[in-house]
């Protein structure tokens, strides 16, 4: 008796649908990650501004965190109905409210990145002629970003996750491959869509940590030093002295 195919019997791990759809995943993941990254640098875009109108003071503080934070608790559902009239069924509906998701993580990120700037570097560089911009952007910004880059990381992983909440308008990447495989319990399908989704998000991870890492060099270097042993000033031991019995 031949052997019943996997697609046939419905298994989770299935070789066959794999080979047969492929061309159908690629399309998926290429979408979530075009839906990811538009989102992500818009947001990045949008809170840098943010974040340094907050800095200000307490004034404008208070309404630019409180703004961001509620948007970031407003349901995804509700989300996309609240921007269906102003983009329609369109790839900008999802940018948008992912968009809006990001920015509580980044506006604060980048806040945090900036308030930890030593007050010694901003005052050397006013010594030196820095003016407010040459000053933000050669000295605060470099120095805040460890804080940045840990935001965007954060922000990025929520953003691959909260992409296929898109398949609610069929532009949800590989969110569009579980929302039609859920009706027929199509496990190949739900299964691999989903794997591919935590692939994403651990790939865009670790890529965003390398770069940190080639951005931030000074953060090994100063780790690598508090990591070496202490040397002692003290001198060689003394030799032991005999005494004849």
């Amino acid at each position: 008796m031949a052997e019943q195919s996997c697609l046939v019997t419905n298994d989770w791990i299935c070789g066959e649908y794999l080979r047969s759809r492929s061309q159908e995943l690629a399309d998926a993941t290429v979408q979530h990650i075009g839906i990811t990254v538009v989102s992500v640098l818009i947001g990045l875009a949008v809170a840098f501004p943010l974040a340094l109108l907050a800095r200000r003071g307490p004034r404008f503080a208070a309404p630019v965190l409180g703004l961001t934070t509620v948007l970031y608790t407003v349901p995804s559902l509700a989300m996309f109905s609240l921007l269906l009239p102003l983009f329609g069924l369109s790839a900008a509906l999802v940018v948008t409210g992912l968009v809006l998701y990001s920015l509580t993580i980044l506006v604060r990120n980048i806040l945090a990145g900036l308030a930890a700037v030593p007050q010694e570097a901003k005052e050397a560089a006013r010594g030196m002629g820095y003016g407010p911009g040459r000053l933000l952007w050669e000295v605060e910004l470099p120095l805040a970003l460890p804080a940045v880059m840990a935001g965007l990381r954060i922000a990025t992983v929520s953003t691959v996750a909260l992409t296929t909440v898109g398949s609610l308008v069929g532009k949800g990447g590989l969110g569009n491959l579980i929302e039609d495989a859920l009706p027929s319990f199509f496990k190949a399908q739900v299964l691999t869509a989903a794997v591919l989704c935590v692939v994403l998000a651990v790939v865009a991870d670790l890529l965003l940590l390398g770069l940190q890492r080639l951005l931030t060099p000074w953060t090994r270097i100063s780790g690598a030093v508090e990591a070496a042993p202490a040397k002692t000033d003290a001198g060689p031991p003394a030799p032991a002295t005999v005494k004849a019995g």
